[in-house]
């Protein structure tokens, strides 16, 4: 069995998560969260960043940690067990763009709930859920301090 560490991010801007849409070789895969692994030399959350980036093209900020996934999967060679470290994360606009090279068709920001339906992994589903509810203790964290 293969260890693999990924980090990602679920990305927020004005109550919207983004999401990437996979397409590889005719294959549709689905909706997903930005995630990838991680290089050598990189914290888990530089690799979260940089991978939130490369996928979607959006710049983002760390809020704070969510938690992490796990999962395992049938290699070309072997059984992978993979853990992905995720981050909560801002957007400072809704602009996107997927990365083709990676097989990414589509990208956008979807409502809690259109994310939740359209969203492939539970796993990725949970987390989602989880973001959900620190964003929004965040949000409401800030507009009592601003007395709004």
């Amino acid at each position: 069995m293969i260890e693999a560490v990924s980090c990602g991010g679920v990305v927020f801007y004005r109550g919207k998560v983004l999401l990437l849409y996979k397409n590889q070789k005719g294959k549709n895969l689905g909706w997903v969260l930005p995630k990838g692994t991680l290089e050598n030399g990189e914290t888990f959350k530089q690799a979260a960043l940089r991978e939130v980036r490369e996928e979607t093209s959006s710049s983002a900020q760390v809020l704070k940690f969510i938690g992490k996934t796990k999962y395992i999967f049938k290699g070309y060679d072997d059984t992978v067990n993979k853990t992905v470290y995720w981050y909560l994360m801002s957007a400072n606009s809704f602009y996107c763009k997927p990365q083709t090279e990676e097989y990414f068709s589509d990208a956008g920001f979807y409502k809690q709930h259109e994310a939740y339906h359209l969203l492939k992994f539970n796993d990725e589903k949970q987390i989602l859920q989880k973001a959900f509810i620190q964003y929004n203790d965040l949000r409401k964290q800030i507009n009592k301090q601003e007395g709004i």
